[in-house]
């Protein structure tokens, strides 16, 4: 044993284990030899309650309630929709905000689609974009058409 490792301690603890200080380390011949990685992975903290932190952030996450349409914005809503069966042959460009019920917990939230209407499925009361969005008629709390470009004439500045 080296200089310093006798200096701490005192003679009795010396004398204590004498006879075991000088033995070789031992090597097992049963079980291999642990790896640097392996053996620091045994001091890792423990998490007792596994789950626990994501459950906090799901709880954390916060969602919409849906809105109940009174008469007066469903009226108004379904004359949105008439206009826009109403035309022909063109595709108009619309933005609607619906409700996305959470997949997870009570709620969900509301976004927001940009897109030109392919079709309005009368049956399966659903708005298809060209994106392929399909959208529930009665998830949908307001649709506004967008307003067509304006072409610029040659001429006009």
């Amino acid at each position: 044993m080296s200089k310093n490792g006798k200096s701490f301690l005192n003679n009795s603890e010396l004398y204590k284990y004498q006879d075991m200080i000088e033995l070789p380390h031992h090597v097992s011949k049963t079980h291999a030899h642990m790896p640097v990685e392996d053996r620091a992975a045994q001091f890792a903290p423990f998490a007792a309650l596994t789950g626990h932190y994501e459950a906090v952030k799901e709880t954390e996450r916060l969602t919409d309630e849906r809105h109940e349409l009174d008469e007066y914005w469903q009226s108004d809503l379904d004359r949105r929709f008439r206009e826009i069966r109403g035309v022909q042959g063109i595709r108009p460009e619309v933005s609607i905000t619906y409700f996305v019920p959470d997949p997870r917990k009570e709620g969900g939230s509301y976004v927001t689609a940009t897109g030109y209407v392919r079709k309005i499925d009368e049956y399966e009361r659903t708005v298809i974009l060209e994106d392929g969005t399909r959208i529930r008629m009665e998830d949908i709390l307001d649709c506004e058409p967008l307003p067509k470009p304006t072409v610029l004439q040659q001429g006009d500045s």
